[in-house]
């Protein structure tokens, strides 16, 4: 059956029709799928689309699973390649419009790192009291569901879910089916290696060093690095980011201090700094450490250690400190108004210097981005904070990730297709390649470290020299600058068989009130005709239109068809595709490779999803 709060919610945001128009089931797997066309049914649960997405919606559920398992697939924009990579979120309220917002803010990562990958994410609706042994049961389902999306989304761990998982993924669907795998399966172990947080601390390395320029803007004029003995950091969120970022840090920066953390239960603040080797280890052993460490140190060591502890944790953003580093999963932690519902309003915080977001921080919600802009009028312009926006530092993931695309399996590796799906069977092929997926390991971790490293730096580069050169933009501005300029560069290179949709095709001795029919049902302005699977002509609205006028109702195709076709080949560019289209003065053209129909390009579909006039606006 479909989840409940799934159900309850499609219902309530959804017309019944469009529902049942729409969904799709094979074999208890259930699929109710969406394009950047359907705009107002995807407006409805509440995703709004724009120039750069979304390119796929899918609300997808296993109606014949006990644990009423579902979710939300978004895959937001493929312009910087194929399959586009973001992480599972799993919790018991995900709801479409998050999920769609972290696919955007994929989208934009993966643009600002400069990766082959598109955006997506995949939000799972699941209680939060499962058992291990339910849990996963749920991923492996989840598996099953999305192995029909996988030339679109390849998954990696996010909140909720984690390295085992993608294991589970794996074993399912295929080893490059799922990144940020353990490393007997070739993987990075994103989590455990902190390839995000990693991220984090490089940028602020970087902002030490290149800081000094924004002194020809006035808010800056007075602005002060200090040395690395008096550096001073809050971390919001000691979780997966927010821990190993302490931890890389005083690897990185040994006399650096981390003052004061957070997590659910409160948090920690000491002016002397706080002994991040033993809560790091807390973080292991117990997930959350600030009661639990106020428990077993402060209430038993007194002022031994003058560490101050409160319930709330938000009350960490009212101390003063160098850098803030925002790495709770939340979107907004400042805000404006209280109505914003932030961790705290920009009146109400310490002063810091420099803000560096580990948390995904970016939403393409048109009342997000105004908040946003809001915030940091504020805190950038009048207060002098600068701010690192999420998607340019945090980007370490994905970058350890899409080594494990990059950085190829090799064939003999592969896990065999009549294998998968059997655990047992697949581990044995996994211990006995043991050597072998260890060194594939290494390369991979090797070359993520090595392109973390420059990438994270030269966006920082990028990032300062935008808003030195521009005194009036924004942090958020300039970041959104900095992916959106790769992302074009990467759509002027794509080719028809990148941009494709389908095409109807139709036999040809079909007639014309079967074209009719098929022109109606698919909503398309061109159908295609074929004789023995190759293409012979095409259909147009135009054509049947003058074939009504002309009364010649009832006749086969091959008398009305256009036979000289002019078509695309699948490796046209967009310029090609458009100057054919000025050239014949024709709209749209099917992709043909040596008579085999493979889909169609349209004037309507360039002008809806090329986003060379994108950077106009911004």
């Amino acid at each position: 059956m479909i989840p409940k709060k799934m159900d309850a919610y499609l219902r309530s945001h959804l017309p019944k029709a469009a529902i049942m128009n729409r969904l799709k089931k094979e074999d208890g797997k259930c699929y109710l799928e969406f394009s950047h066309t359907d705009e107002h049914l995807l407006s409805g649960i509440g995703i709004v689309c724009d120039k750069i997405g979304p390119d796929l919606v899918a609300c997808i559920w296993d109606e014949k699973s006990e644990l009423e398992i579902g979710g939300y697939l978004v895959v937001d924009n493929l312009s910087m390649g194929r399959p586009s990579m973001g992480g599972i979120r799993m919790l018991p309220n995900v709801s479409p419009s998050d999920i769609y917002n972290l696919a955007r803010g994929m989208t934009l990562k993966n643009g600002a790192a400069n990766l082959p990958y598109g955006g997506g994410k995949l939000g799972i609706v699941a209680e939060s009291n499962l058992s291990p042994e339910e849990h996963v049961e749920v991923v492996r389902v989840i598996a099953r569901l999305i192995r029909r999306y996988r030339d679109v989304y390849v998954p990696g761990p996010d909140v909720g879910t984690n390295d085992a998982d993608m294991k589970t993924i794996a074993i399912e669907n295929g080893l490059d089916s799922a990144v940020s795998k353990p490393a007997d399966m070739g993987g990075n172990r994103i989590d455990e290696l902190g390839a995000a947080a990693g991220g984090v601390i490089i940028a602020l390395q970087t902002l030490l060093e290149i800081m000094p320029r924004l002194r020809v803007l006035p808010q800056f004029v007075n602005l002060e690095i200090p040395e690395s003995k008096d550096l001073e950091i809050l971390i919001q969120g000691f979780g997966a980011v927010g821990a190993h970022a302490a931890r890389i840090l005083k690897e990185r920066i040994p006399e650096a201090k981390i003052i004061g953390i957070s997590d659910l239960e409160g948090y920690l603040y000491n002016k002397s700094g706080l002994p991040i080797e033993d809560l790091f280890k807390l973080w292991r052993e117990q997930g959350l450490v600030t009661n639990a460490y106020f428990k077993e140190h402060i209430i038993l060591e007194g002022y031994k250690y003058p560490t101050k502890f409160s319930t709330n944790p938000n009350n960490l953003l009212l101390e003063n400190a160098f850098c803030l580093v925002p790495a709770a999963p939340i979107f907004n932690y400042l805000g404006v108004h209280p109505s914003e519902n932030a961790s705290t309003t920009v009146d109400h915080v310490g002063n810091w210097t420099v803000i560096i977001e580990g948390a995904n921080t970016y939403s393409p919600d048109p009342n997000r981005k105004a908040a946003r802009t809001r915030m940091e009028q504020i805190v950038y312009r009048e207060k002098g904070v600068m701010i690192a926006n999420d998607y340019l530092v945090n980007s370490g993931g994905v970058i350890f990730a899409a080594q494990e695309h990059i950085v190829k399996t090799p064939d003999y590796l592969q896990v065999p297709e009549e294998m998968l799906g059997d655990r047992k069977v697949v581990e044995k092929w996994l211990t006995d390649h043991i050597k072998e997926f260890a060194e594939l390991s290494k390369q991979r971790l090797k070359a993520g470290e090595e392109y973390r490293e420059n990438v994270i730096h030269h966006n920082m580069i990028e990032l300062v020299d935008l808003l030195v050169s521009h005194p009036d933009m924004l942090p958020c501005v300039a970041a959104e600058r900095i992916s959106l300029q790769r992302l074009t560069a990467k759509e002027s290179e794509r080719t028809a068989k990148d941009i494709m949709i389908p095409i109807p095709t139709i036999d040809v001795n079909s007639n014309i009130q079967e074209a009719s029919t098929l022109i109606i049902e698919t909503n398309s302005s061109i159908i295609a005709v074929l004789s023995e699977d190759k293409l012979v002509g095409v259909v147009t609205v135009w054509d049947i239109t003058k074939s009504n006028a002309d009364e010649v109702g009832g006749v086969n195709l091959d008398k009305i068809m256009t036979k000289d076709v002019i078509s695309a080949s699948p490796d046209f560019t967009i310029l090609d595709i458009v100057r054919g289209f000025e050239q014949h003065q024709i709209s749209a053209m099917p992709v043909v490779k040596e008579g085999k129909v493979l889909g169609k390009v349209s004037s309507d579909l360039i002008a809806q999803r090329y986003l060379q006039h994108l950077l106009q606006d911004h």
